[in-house]
């Protein structure tokens, strides 16, 4: 399910975003890190030790040591442990062995630890990497009510929304999602956010982010349609293009104002007033412009798309991810393996959509239950067909911070659990083009950990109560801190 972007000059493109939460959540609580500093005390004082290597191009190198925080060893303790690459957990007990950043070693024995390391007994847990969600929007949030988040957004100011973004980031890393992908914002706020995060100002996620969607004039990535003498139309440094042209043109924009990733508007979308949710938005040649320029600037795409039509464009351009894919029909599912294309079909944002329908004005009602009575089919075609999925949830559609739902509903249409966590780890990993950074338990990867009660392989809901996170080797959750 999508989620509306639209971009234009100050803080009234907010209104467009369906912002609207009316309070922040508490802060983590304050959780000492292995050396014995603190990890997060308060909203205000994120810790000043974490490093982390660059995610800024989806061809980023390994990982280079000597840009990692000098920190005291830690020996994690659990009962079992799931890798991200296999089908199953390993039982028995497993001990992982941190340092300055970095995941030393991984073993079912002993480690060969520092004298001066701490040792951390979680328990009866399952170790596994730090989750991965490939579409979020964390610079804001649905509320239960759009015509409200409609008039807030025109009322909020940028740095105002900013401290909405970042306690929405802090639920997410609570949450044990150490990686995200967010799809875009308005006002560079997701840029901002990402750095501050980058330098330990905030708390929250590794961020890739999108600045602006790129769309055609009245589509998904544009305003509603409000009278344009009170609402500035957006244009292309916001991402809003007619012609191959002015799409290259937008690409380059959101490449200059800090995007790791280009998000484009193939298709219609639900939570928008003014297009047919199937309907493609773009020319081949203006979807070949952004894929192309994008490429060309060492920059991944992602493409919002609930329709088959539209999809078949986007492949044809050479899009790297299919977003939602609602209405996507066999033959397009069976070319997109052919060509490799990731289908990220964002369950959560649907599910969550559908409990609240009576709150959208008619048009939007209309669009949801179609795509929403649709995704179900095509994601088991996609299961059946060999499709890469990954694991996305348009997050800000639903609350920021109930990410993990969206295991459930994978293995609710027939994924299995350890390919459902597969697609939240390792395989969001490869389409974010960070593998060599994070996405598996293994010697060597960033210390991104998060450990959840029992066995999730038997019980997929316990992704839902994470007990652990640690970031980059420093810890911001454990069991039982205050």
């Amino acid at each position: 399910m999508p989620t509306l972007l639209t971009s234009r000059p100050s803080f009234v493109s907010l209104a467009l975003l369906l912002v609207g939460c009316a309070a922040s959540p508490p802060p983590l609580a304050a959780t000492p890190s292995p050396d014995g500093r603190t990890a997060s005390t308060d909203a205000n004082a994120p810790p000043t030790t974490t490093a982390d290597v660059s995610v800024a191009s989806p061809t980023a190198p390994g990982i280079d040591p000597q840009t990692m925080p000098k920190q005291r060893a830690v020996v994690l303790h659990a009962t079992r442990y799931f890798d991200g690459k296999s089908d199953h957990v390993v039982e028995g007990g497993v001990n992982v062995l941190v340092k300055d950043g970095l995941i030393v070693d991984v073993a079912t024995g002993p480690v060969n630890a520092p004298k001066d390391a701490e040792t951390l007994d979680l328990g009866d847990v399952t170790l596994l990497p730090g989750f991965i969600d490939a579409h979020t929007h964390v610079t804001f949030e649905a509320s239960d009510n759009w015509y409200r988040d409609e008039v807030e957004g025109l009322l909020r100011f940028p740095a105002e929304q900013a401290h909405y973004a970042a306690s929405y980031a802090r639920k997410l890393l609570d949450a044990g999602f150490t990686t995200i992908r967010d799809l875009g914002s308005s006002d560079e706020l997701d840029v901002g956010l990402r750095n501050a995060i980058k330098k330990g100002i905030v708390s929250g996620p590794r961020i890739l982010a999108a600045v602006h969607a790129i769309g055609a004039t009245g589509g998904h990535a544009d305003s509603d349609p409000f009278p344009a003498d009170r609402v500035k139309p957006a244009g292309v440094l916001e991402g809003i293009c007619n012609g191959a042209d002015e799409c290259r043109a937008a690409v380059r924009s959101q490449v200059k104002y800090g995007a790791d990733i280009i998000k484009v508007m193939s298709s219609g979308g639900v939570l928008s007033l003014a297009d047919a949710v199937d309907s493609p938005q773009l020319t081949q040649a203006e979807l070949n412009a952004v894929v192309d320029e994008a490429h060309r600037l060492g920059r991944r795409v992602a493409t919002h798309c609930h329709g088959d039509a539209a999809a078949k464009a986007a492949i044809a351009a050479g899009v790297d991810s299919i977003e939602h894919g609602s209405f996507l029909k066999p033959d397009t599912l069976a070319l997109m393996k052919a060509k490799h294309v990731v289908l990220v079909p964002t369950l959560l944002a649907g599910e969550y959509t559908g409990r609240k329908l009576e709150r959208f004005p008619e048009a939007i009602q209309v669009k949801a239950k179609a795509a929403f009575a649709a995704r179900s089919d095509m994601f088991r075609n996609a299961l059946r067909i060999g499709v890469t999925i990954g694991f996305g949830t348009d997050s800000a559609v639903s609350p920021h911070g109930i990410n993990a739902q969206e295991f459930a509903l994978m293995t609710g249409l027939g994924m299995p659990p350890a390919q459902a966590l597969r697609a939240a780890t390792s395989v969001d990993a490869e389409l974010l083009g960070i593998a060599a950074q994070t996405g598996t338990l293994e010697k060597g990867k960033l210390a991104d950990i998060v450990a959840v009660p029992g066995n999730p392989l038997t019980d997929i809901h316990q992704t839902e109560h994470v007990v652990f996170v640690m970031r980059a080797g420093t810890i911001y959750k454990r069991a039982g801190a205050p």
